[in-house]
């Protein structure tokens, strides 16, 4: 049975912390849910990982749908949550609710995630109306960076705390069933959290959230551009792949692969005829 949102309410209520990550295609998101995750999120932080851009505000919808497909093949447990990408929410509540619809009727993901406060609670409160899951996201706002000046933590003074706190409120009065704390000091987001009657997920927000999400890239070794300071690396498969390659190219070039293993076979008769005979008859039969 897939994991829902009633599911991730409860993990917090009996105090179990939550574990997510991130996940853009079939094969990723197949081995992360057979692990156990109980929630993947298609972040538009492929835009990044996956697709190479400078920041996630070149992603458009069509980018997220193909990986959303992608996802729901490989994952049949977890709850699948689909990030909304920059300015397919923003402009109208029309336009996100029609966009927040497709990514549930076309990609088949069980909600949805905008990123925004106060100011996207009426949003919020509208998509949910509609029957469409909605995770929220505060703090650092990555589709925000042009206008933040950059990846800085979010909520050091006390108007900006105070900022965050009515945000998260805001987003959790407008029906969000989970709400996203991103480079927000650890203290505030231990407050919010106990303020709130809904799971917060931390990134880069210290460890008193009521659970934790990772870009997968980042943790398992496989994004070498830069390593943010909120990520955990639990394995190399950079350096695993890279050394996999070196030694392939080896191989081939070393008349080493492939052996017989990895050669197939065909009947003796047919070779012998062939090679007796340089003008092999082709019949149609």
């Amino acid at each position: 049975m897939r994991v829902s949102i009633n599911d991730i309410r409860d993990m917090k209520r009996k105090g179990q912390r939550i574990a997510m990550v991130t996940a853009y295609d079939y094969p990723t998101a197949k081995l992360v849910d057979e692990a156990g995750i109980p929630m993947i999120l298609v972040g538009d932080s492929l835009g990044q990982v996956v697709l190479g851009y400078e920041s996630t505000v070149r992603v458009t919808m069509e980018d997220m749908l193909h990986h959303i497909k992608a996802v729901m093949r490989g994952a049949q447990h977890a709850l699948v949550i689909a990030d909304m990408p920059f300015m397919s929410y923003q402009a109208d509540v029309a336009t996100a609710i029609r966009n927040a619809g497709r990514m549930l009727q076309e990609g088949g993901a069980g909600a949805v995630k905008l990123e925004g406060g106060e100011h996207m609670a009426e949003t919020v409160r509208r998509i949910v109306e509609c029957g469409i899951p909605v995770q929220g996201h505060i703090g650092l706002t990555p589709q925000s960076v042009y206008q933040l000046g950059g990846y800085k933590v979010q909520g050091r003074t006390l108007k900006a705390a105070a900022k965050l706190i009515r945000d998260a409120q805001a987003l959790e009065e407008a029906g969000a069933f989970s709400i996203v704390l991103e480079s927000v000091p650890a203290p505030l987001s231990r407050l919010i959290t106990q303020r709130l009657g809904v799971p917060t997920i931390g990134i880069g927000a210290g460890p008193h959230c009521d659970g934790q999400v990772q870009v997968l890239h980042d943790m398992m070794g496989m994004f070498t551009d830069f390593v943010p300071k909120h990520a955990k690396r639990y394995a190399t498969l950079g350096d695993i792949f890279k050394a996999a390659m070196a030694q392939y190219i080896k191989e081939v070039q070393d008349g080493a692969f492939p052996t017989a293993k990895e050669s197939f076979t065909m009947d003796e008769a047919v070779l012998a005829e062939l090679t007796s005979d340089p003008r092999p008859r082709v019949t149609t039969d």
